[in-house]
């Protein structure tokens, strides 16, 4: 159809539409304000418009990508890991050896009142004033369903006598991760763990597993969402080297000056 040069957005219904947030406080940076720009992930093209979009350095929450589009602020740095060239430090090799008694198990995103219960104790003990602290059951089952993508749960238990899932108790259930398998890599969209097990080291276990997950998936990338530089939240994801950072000019190596130690992440 000629529309005489100009755009006919009715011919294509599958072209994602996007908006822009009114200004909040940011929650990594005191004194600055944030917007993201967002889209509806929907239809039979969801998939393949998250990898585009992730690649871009959107993340996903539900039904929604989103990425940062603050006025006066470009701290917020989309990071990937490169699998194939990564190797673990020393201290990365002991929290793989602490938790050499769980087992980690990829399903199709399904909630349980067993994981909202670990998710529940795990913002009540790191995220008490979180954006996320009010979630009820039904909230957390949105989060985990709600998606038009291939989105899976990785539930980390204590191992049985069999090498298999322990079924002593529920508390034997040590963390979860929710991520999304694109054609490029893994992303890891939410994660969280028994508070109780911080000597563990498990939110940087979940990581180390997703490496070697997405490695033996034969995909490139992990996709860890921000790293906002001076945020003590986000210390523990320059640890994972090599990594690419998106810049103005695309995806950049990243070469860290020092190293943050141990931190507990929380994606």
């Amino acid at each position: 159809m000629d529309t005489g040069g100009r755009t006919d957005m009715t011919a294509h219904p599958q072209t994602p539409q996007f908006f822009l947030t009114s200004p909040s406080a940011c929650p990594y940076l005191p004194g600055q304000l944030e917007r993201k720009v967002f889209t509806h992930l929907v239809g039979h093209r969801a998939p393949e418009l998250l990898d585009l979009l992730t690649q871009g350095g959107f993340r996903r929450s539900q039904n929604i990508a989103y990425r940062p589009a603050c006025e006066r602020c470009r701290a917020c740095v989309s990071v990937r890991i490169l699998v194939d060239e990564f190797r673990p430090t020393k201290s990365m090799k002991r929290a793989r050896q602490t938790n050499g008694d769980l087992v980690g198990r990829m399903s199709e995103a399904e909630p349980t009142s067993e994981q909202y219960a670990l998710f529940r104790r795990y913002l009540d003990a790191r995220h008490a004033r979180g954006g996320m602290s009010e979630m009820s059951v039904l909230d957390y089952a949105m989060m985990v369903e709600d998606s038009q993508v291939d989105t899976r749960v990785i539930q980390y238990r204590l191992k049985g006598p069999d090498s298999a899932f322990s079924t002593r108790s529920d508390r034997d259930l040590k963390a979860v991760a929710l991520t999304d398998v694109m054609g490029d890599g893994l992303s890891m969209v939410y994660s969280y763990y028994d508070p109780d097990e911080a000597a563990r080291g498990l939110g940087t276990y979940m990581i180390l597993d997703h490496i070697e997950r997405a490695k033996a998936m034969g995909l490139p990338y992990l996709y860890l969402g921000y790293w906002v530089e001076g945020s003590r939240k986000m210390d523990y994801k320059i640890r994972f080297q090599p990594q690419e950072h998106l810049m103005p000019k695309g995806w950049e190596r990243y070469e860290p000056k020092d190293a943050a130690e141990d931190a507990a992440p929380a994606l």
